[in-house]
């Protein structure tokens, strides 16, 4: 093929096709940084828990790698550490609003689920507060939240860090008011045990591309992942309503869950 004929067919290639591709290219970069680190990111993890916030001599909201503020979020959020620190629980509100408040701990995603099944015809918003917490809990309950149509809200001076903005993605509609705090970082494994480096590896690949695949399932633009993938696990990136735009993470104020039947 002439030089000519590749860059025609090149110009032929869809937009969306070409930044996933670039997208999943950084990601097998990262791999390999990963690779030649791996056992600073082993011996870290050591330290850290197996969910945020992190540990609890540690504060909620680690400094953030943001221009604008780069000794803490750019606002204070409206909550207390202790509110942030306490298991994830659920409170229904006036107007459909259901407030999921606190960390997301183990088991979080199958209490979400017993909670929309006991009062799922009242939900029509699901608003955050939680500093993030099990990535597995967090995909749970945001599937289930596109599953039953539901809209996600950040409120302002709410935050919604680390693992939360898995859930805020589920959101047909989705709504951060002024001054929310939405904040992503690497993702990482605690625990008891010190892994291997090869399960390190393993875990940042697979959690990596478990949470892309979803995110980019909900319609969000892999901006989101890329800048967490560039921010260490005890910082936070927080996200500015621009890049939430651009990104695609919020959507237009009109649009809204579809209304059930």
């Amino acid at each position: 093929m002439r030089i000519d004929e590749a860059i025609k067919a090149l110009v032929r290639i869809d937009d969306g096709v070409l930044m996933r591709g670039a997208f999943f290219a950084m990601l097998a970069a990262a791999s390999v940084f990963l690779l030649i680190d791996l056992r600073e990111i082993s011996a870290m993890n050591a330290g850290l828990p197996g969910f945020d916030p992190m540990l609890e001599d540690r504060p909620v909201l680690p400094p953030a790698l943001t221009e604008a503020a780069p000794n803490g979020p750019p606002v204070q959020p409206g909550s207390s550490d202790e509110v942030l620190r306490q298991p994830m629980r659920f409170d229904l509100r006036s107007g459909g609003v259901l407030l999921a408040e606190g960390t997301i701990d183990l088991g979080a995603g199958s209490r979400f689920a017993e909670e929309i099944e006991a009062r799922g015809e009242y939900v029509r918003t699901v608003a955050l507060n939680s500093p993030g917490g099990s990535v597995d809990d967090a995909l749970a309950m945001s599937k289930l939240i596109r599953e039953k149509k539901l809209d996600t809200k950040v409120a302002s001076k709410a935050l919604c860090a680390s693992s939360c903005p898995i859930v805020f993605a589920g959101g047909v509609a989705r709504v951060a008011e002024k001054d929310a705090l939405i904040g992503v970082h690497q993702v990482f494994s605690g625990g008891g045990e010190r892994p291997t480096p090869a399960q390190a590896m393993s875990f940042a690949q697979s959690t990596t591309a478990r949470v892309a695949s979803h995110l980019d399932t909900m319609g969000v633009g892999p901006g989101v992942w890329i800048n967490a993938l560039e921010t260490p696990p005890d910082r936070l990136y927080y996200l500015t309503e621009k890049e939430m735009v651009d990104f695609h993470l919020t959507t237009e104020p009109v649009a809204t869950a579809k209304t059930k039947g």
